[in-house]
């Protein structure tokens, strides 16, 4: 059976790859970017299996509008995907007032628009997916230079997990999808902040480390059969790296909350 797919971000990387399986698989698919014009390789190929819509996902009102138009031109919509994003690199103390704000204006505030918009149709259906792109730095953070880029994921983690027990009821599923680094646009296209020197010498032991990037490609028959499973998770890690980063994370924290829970205990009173 076939389903009405939205799409943000999808001009390029992981929404360009994704869009072009959906519509492989048969799916429609609207598929929103900034130029439309990214898109019109696709139009032609798929014809009217694709609805490129030009949106900023930071503008709430456009949101909206953006989601009735796809409402109308396919009578349904069983799965949004909030891909849009960028990184804002740079340690905390150097990002600006202005870039804080876009970041998280974008990352968190775009996704909580669209998923807002598109609630009342999929609580109509009784059914619907939201899928919401995060990061494993939305889990675990690096020692430096991506803060406010976690910042805006952990709380599209904290959103999403709370959004997803209040849905269930209604047959909506959500899924966080928290891929590691992969060999994206998204750290080629977006804002390194002003640079403060006393962060040199850690900023270049962090670039010396090795990275092991995923190819963007490969996530597409994942993504596929994400949408496609009937019981998806709440979380699913992209990558090699993801699990071992987190699990790493996750057990320094235990261990840390164990040997202070006297104190933890004690504070209760």
């Amino acid at each position: 059976m076939s389903k009405t797919i939205l799409i943000t971000g999808a001009s390029k990387g992981f929404g360009r790859a994704w869009t072009e399986a959906f519509l492989a698989k048969g799916y429609n698919v609207a598929a929103t970017a900034r130029n439309l014009d990214t898109l019109n390789d696709l139009k032609e190929k798929y014809g009217n299996a694709i609805l490129p819509l030009k949106l900023d996902v930071n503008n709430r009102q456009e949101s909206i509008e953006a989601v009735q138009k796809v409402k109308q031109h396919f009578g349904t919509i069983d799965v949004l995907i909030n891909n849009a994003g960028y990184a804002l690199t740079g340690a905390v103390e150097e990002a600006s007032e202005q870039e804080a704000r876009e970041q998280f204006e974008t990352n968190f505030f775009g996704t909580l628009w669209l998923t807002q918009a598109v609630l009342p149709i999929m609580r109509a259906q009784k059914n619907g997916h939201i899928i919401q792109v995060s990061s494993i730095l939305g889990l675990a953070t690096l020692p430096t230079g991506m803060g406010l880029y976690s910042a805006s994921k952990f709380a599209v983690e904290g959103l999403s997990e709370t959004l997803a027990s209040e849905v269930k009821q209604f047959g909506i599923n959500v899924t966080l999808l928290e891929p590691n680094g992969y060999e994206s646009n998204i750290w080629h296209t977006g804002i390194t902040s002003e640079s403060i020197p006393a962060y040199d010498d850690i900023k270049r032991a962090l670039a010396e480390r090795e990275n092991i990037f995923g190819k963007v490609e490969a996530t597409a028959p994942i993504v596929v059969k994400l949408v496609e499973n009937e019981n998806p998770p709440l979380r699913l890690l992209l990558g090699k790296v993801a699990f071992p980063f987190v699990k790493q994370s996750y057990a320094q924290r235990l261990e840390s909350w164990e040997k202070w829970n006297d104190v933890s205990v004690e504070a209760h009173g």
